[in-house]
């Protein structure tokens, strides 16, 4: 049975209408079913009685649960999202400086197949793409969670599990749904989509003009040692890369995030900063360092680590004295193993635990 997520304006006016019933009604339904976050009785609505019994028989609200929930001490909240077709995601609630707001990041496939060493989303490898309802539904749960806590959704990532330039179609759907004003009003200018670096895909992107922003997962400056830790660099060059992430900010005037786990001993020299800093040179982008949250032995076996506080900061030193414009991503949510893939690893440990 297909859910209300499933569909936007037009193709639920096309529903009702096959149906016999007043497409009228499809604006009025989703405005007040996105307004709830998914949370409103449907046939509390006045819809008329023939799409009440459309919702009855035909329609369902939701298609997915929450199934886990883990709050950490910093107030990031993540959840465990199961859907009636199969599967489970992570989603996660990052409370804002501001206490009035938050900001959600969400997946876009059950797993991941890019096989980044130091990722728990690619341990247990793909699964299947999420449908661009499943998608929203992750949207809904954490605005529905913002609103308990007296907060507002103000911005959404997709950089939980998967690669989204591998489900792109869906992606976008979502999006449109997620931000128009008609069904999630979020808009598009707070929306940003993660790349590991698929260069098709960041040109599609591009090439759909929804203006949302771009973060690429670069990692390493250097084609060597990306490919130790992103198995995709051996397809995708850093160069070329780059070039796509410039080319996607020169065509949508939006400036690209630069996302650099750090890990010590693999990406973290002066060297490798340097280097960095060349690649950015002329290319008004911002770099997020982000320091390694830990999850054990990666697919190669290897155990990565944080760098020293030290370190961190002389990596960032140098960027800056090379005028490129940097931060460190504050880290959430370490009491929780909030690391992407996390919380769904624990579940699938103890469903096999269980049997």
């Amino acid at each position: 049975m297909p859910a209300v997520t499933d569909f936007d304006l037009k193709t639920l006016q096309d529903e009702l209408s096959a149906c016999g019933i007043y497409p009228s009604h499809a604006a009025r339904l989703l405005r007040a079913f996105y307004d709830s976050a998914g949370t409103v009785d449907l046939l509390s609505l006045p819809l008329g009685k023939a799409l009440h019994q459309k919702l009855r028989t035909d329609l369902a609200p939701r298609q997915s649960k929450v199934i886990a929930k883990h709050q950490s001490a910093d107030g990031t909240l993540k959840l465990l999202i199961e859907f009636t077709a199969g599967g489970a995601v992570e989603t996660v609630l990052m409370p804002a400086f501001r206490a009035d707001r938050a900001a959600g990041c969400i997946s876009s496939q059950i797993g991941c197949a890019m096989g980044c060493d130091f990722c728990a989303s690619t341990r247990h490898g793909l699964e299947r793409d999420l449908t661009a309802g499943e998608i929203v539904e992750q949207f809904l749960h954490l605005k529905e969670q913002a609103s308990l806590a007296s907060r507002r959704m103000t911005s959404l990532v997709f950089m939980g599990m998967g690669e989204p330039m591998h489900n792109l179609d869906a992606v976008i759907a979502a999006i449109q749904r997620i931000a128009r004003p008609e069904m999630g009003n979020l808009g598009f200018k707070a929306i940003t989509v993660s790349t590991v670096g698929v260069i098709r895909g960041i040109e599609q992107l591009a090439e759909a003009s929804l203006g949302v922003h771009l973060a690429l997962s670069l990692h390493a400056p250097d084609d060597q040692t990306r490919a130790r830790i992103v198995p995709t660099a051996r397809k995708y060059k850093v160069a070329d890369i780059m070039a796509a992430a410039r080319g996607f900010q020169e065509r949508t005037s939006r400036i690209v995030n630069i996302e650099y786990c750090l890990l010590a001993g693999v990406n973290d020299s002066d060297d490798q900063a340097h280097e960095l800093a060349g690649l950015m040179n002329g290319f008004r982008a911002h770099v997020n360092l982000i320091p390694y949250n830990a999850i054990g032995s990666g697919i190669s076996g290897t155990i990565y680590q944080r760098p020293s506080l030290q370190r961190m900061e002389r990596f960032m030193q140098i960027l800056r004295e090379n005028n490129v414009v940097a931060h460190f991503r504050r880290t959430r949510g370490d009491d929780v193993n909030a690391a992407c893939g996390q919380l769904r690893e624990t579940r699938l440990v103890q469903l096999v635990s269980a049997r």
